[in-house]
């Protein structure tokens, strides 16, 4: 069967693991009007959003702060109940059948842990096991894949509170994984964390789903994540869902550029070369821009055949300029799908 826009077999979709329609969240929010006088306002953290997530899919789900992803992510575990719309895990009302619907989740909120901060994590992750009532064999067979993978041998006597924080992230993630869950779902999981901490623990994920076809939802501000990790991406801003598809067309939809950072030898005039333009130099210094959905690797090539190249790194486009490019060229909505 053929695949959809978003890479992903369309009669997949029907085997949806998370699905919502019409999702809402209203808070209301006092605020101080005078001295001694407050006024009541309601804010839509999310405004009707609606979407399917199919069995083994990774999905990117990102926006500036405050665009409704952590909401979001708080009603599909059952933290939060939706105003309005209606929601499924798994087959789960996740406001109403949190408990049950525990079993089948598995939760990693980057900037909190879900660890016990004066425990090693050995006996964290027996903790959990006795919550979740794994059986030993599974849960002893699962954490030594997790230790495995994740490099946390070394880690398993040490209190949670000597952990670095790519550490305990990567602690984090084995404690969400060691009841074997259908879904996981990663707030924000690289953020603060080093190169090498990232390329484990993005290594891992994608083990995991290959390996397991566990379904993750991702939420992250480094859409290098997004790149590695998903197919799709889908990006809320203002409680709305404004495209759903293929990171490529994201990029093509809000025309995101990548920087390309090259360091000469020498100080040189503006590097002129195809399928790019130069936006910056000081001295040996140069940047130059060019299309987010191109690859990079030409450009490369045509720059250090005709330039004295000593260094060069690439930097992503941040995901508030892409949304604010589809909003300045009219696209908001035109690329999101029901």
């Amino acid at each position: 069967m053929a695949d959809g826009p978003d890479g992903v077999d369309a009669g997949a979709r029907e085997d949806a693991l998370i699905e919502l329609d019409g999702v809402e969240k209203v808070f209301e929010v006092r605020r101080r009007a005078g001295v001694l006088r407050r006024t009541r306002e309601e804010v839509r953290a999310v405004d009707g959003i609606s979407f399917r997530v199919a069995r083994g899919e990774m999905v990117g789900y990102i926006g500036p702060n405050g665009a409704g992803k952590s909401t979001t992510i708080k009603m599909l575990t059952g933290i939060l109940t939706p105003s309005g719309g209606r929601l499924r895990v798994a087959g789960f009302d996740p406001a109403r059948d949190r408990t049950r619907l525990a079993r089948r989740i598995g939760v990693v909120f980057g900037q909190r842990t879900t660890l016990w901060w004066d425990l090693p994590l050995r006996d964290s992750y027996r903790l959990v096991r006795r919550m979740y009532r794994v059986p030993r064999e599974r849960f002893e067979a699962n954490l030594e894949r997790c230790v495995d993978l994740l490099d946390l041998g070394a880690l398993l006597d040490v209190p949670v509170r000597q952990l670095s924080l790519g550490q305990r992230m990567r602690g984090d993630i084995a404690a969400a994984l060691l009841h074997d869950p259908d879904v996981l779902y990663l707030d924000e999981p690289t953020i603060g964390l080093d190169v090498i901490s990232k390329a484990k623990v993005r290594t891992f994920l994608r083990d995991l789903n290959a390996e397991l076809g566990t379904t993750v939802l991702l939420t992250t501000h480094d859409l290098t994540d997004i790149e590695q990790l998903c197919r799709r991406v889908m990006v809320i801003d203002h409680g709305r869902l404004m495209y759903d598809g293929a990171l490529a067309g994201l990029h093509e939809v809000g025309e995101s550029e990548r920087t390309l950072v090259v360091d000469l030898e020498r100080e040189s005039p503006p590097i002129e070369v195809a399928g790019a333009r130069t936006v910056r130099v000081e001295g040996p210094r140069q940047w130059l821009a060019f299309p987010a959905a191109a690859s990079a690797a030409p450009l490369v090539a045509r720059i250090a055949e005709g330039y004295p190249v000593a260094d060069l790194s690439i930097r992503e486009p941040d995901i508030e300029d892409v949304i604010a490019r589809m909003y300045a060229m009219g696209s908001a909505g035109g690329g999101a799908a029901g």
